[in-house]
């Protein structure tokens, strides 16, 4: 019979550092479905969920959107979007 009772000791926590807080919300069109990405202020993608979720509603309500994401800043962001989706997409800033 074992004299070890229970489980091993947790390791200590180990602090790493957080990510950025998301100031973009972009709702463009992905094939068909309306897509809602949250970007960091340097347009890194940090989230992808369905736009017609209530999380969505709820994070632009009251917000008005710009129009297109075609400008340089968004190329790389959104490269895999058509220039018509681009042009299409409601771009939200994000009041955090």
């Amino acid at each position: 019979m074992s004299q070890d009772f229970g489980r091993e000791s947790p390791a200590a926590h180990v602090q790493g550092e957080h990510r950025g807080i998301a100031r973009y919300l972009v709702v463009i069109d992905a094939g068909g479905v309306g897509v809602a990405r949250l970007f960091l202020d340097s347009r890194e993608q940090v989230a992808e969920f369905d736009a017609g979720t209530e999380e969505a509603a709820q994070m632009v309500s009251g917000l008005v959107p710009g129009q297109g994401a075609d400008r340089p800043e968004w190329d790389r962001a959104l490269q895999g979007h058509s220039l018509a989706e681009r042009r299409a997409a409601q771009v939200y800033r994000l009041d955090v």
